[in-house]
C-alpha cells in the first residue's frame, strides 16, 4: 500500500510540474492567453459580487475557465503545427483555424453566460421563460 501511495504521489507531483510548465510557457509565448488571464483575474472576483446565487457564480466562473482551457489547447495545437514545419500547408492552416474557431465559440459561450446572468433581473429574457429564482 505504501508503494502505491508513493507511486501516486510521485506521478501527481510530476504531472503538476508539467502542468505548471505548460501554463508558464503559454503565458510567456501567447499574448492572447495573457489578455484572457488578466480578464479572468479581474472578472473572477467580480463574479462573486455580481452573481445572485451559487448557480450563477459557478456558471460565470466555469465560462471564464473554459475560455482559458480552450486557449491553452489552441496554443498547444499551434505549437505542434509550428514544430512540424513553417511552410504553408492546407492541413496546418486548417488545424490552426479550427483551434481559433474553438476559442471563438468559448468566448461566445462566455458572453452568453455572463450576459444572461447579468441581465436576468432586467426581465429581458422573461418572455423566453429562461429565468428562474434559484435562491
Amino acid at each position: 500500500m505504501n508503494f502505491l501511495v508513493a507511486v501516486l504521489r510521485r506521478r501527481l507531483i510530476g504531472a503538476l510540474g508539467y502542468s505548471l510548465q505548460g501554463l508558464k510557457a503559454c503565458f510567456q509565448n501567447e499574448e492572447a492567453f495573457r489578455v484572457e488571464l488578466a480578464l479572468a483575474v479581474v472578472l473572477a472576483p467580480l463574479s462573486l459580487l455580481l452573481a445572485d446565487n451559487y448557480l450563477e457564480l459557478v456558471l460565470m466562473l466555469a465560462a471564464l475557465l473554459v475560455v482559458l482551457i480552450v486557449e491553452l489547447l489552441n496554443s498547444a495545437v499551434e505549437a505542434v503545427v509550428d514544430r512540424v514545419g513553417t511552410e504553408r500547408h492546407e492541413l496546418s492552416g486548417r488545424a490552426k483555424d479550427i483551434g481559433s474557431a474553438a476559442v471563438l465559440l468559448s468566448m461566445i459561450m462566455f458572453l452568453v453566460v455572463w450576459g444572461l446572468c447579468l441581465t436576468h433581473d432586467l426581465n429581458l429574457t422573461h418572455d423566453l421563460n429562461l429565468t428562474h429564482d434559484l435562491k
